[in-house]
């Protein structure tokens, strides 16, 4: 079993902060290149094509907005303001609960559906040319 070192001594960087530090600039590589290619090809950024894309996955293609949270890991209020531009471009609608009065549903509109089908060859496309590839720091 290889043992991690856990502290560094000065100006020395652990294995664990290495890879941290890789993974930071592997997300923020792939974050930027799928908003520049989703938004020129389709009018999306990457968190409203992952809602919309959640969306579409659903056998009702509709859930509660703290379901959606979770599954796209962000905030309660970073989620608000992408499912209210969603609204507004019509390609989402929120309704009513109707197990939990207090809880809002968000559900996929068949503009919503059809958005999400063409942009789903470029989000496809990005993350097979860039996942597994040498970072390119597309976004510097």
């Amino acid at each position: 079993m290889t043992e991690t070192k856990v502290s560094a001594g000065p100006g020395e960087t652990t294995a664990d902060v290495r890879e941290w530090r890789e993974l930071l600039a592997r997300h923020a590589d792939l974050s930027c290149a799928l908003d520049r290619e989703l938004q020129a090809g389709h009018a999306l950024g990457m968190s409203e094509y992952e809602v919309l894309e959640r969306l579409a996955e659903l056998p009702e293609q509709s859930a509660k907005v703290q379901t959606i949270a979770k599954s796209v890991h962000l905030s309660q209020s970073a989620l608000s303001r992408v499912i209210g531009r969603l609204e507004t471009a019509g390609l989402v609608e929120r309704l009513m609960c109707s197990e939990d009065r207090r809880a809002i549903n968000v559900r996929l509109t068949a503009e919503g559906l059809s958005r999400q089908t063409e942009a789903q060859p470029t989000q496809r496309r990005v993350l097979a040319e860039r996942l597994h590839a040498p970072l390119l720091k597309s976004c510097e």
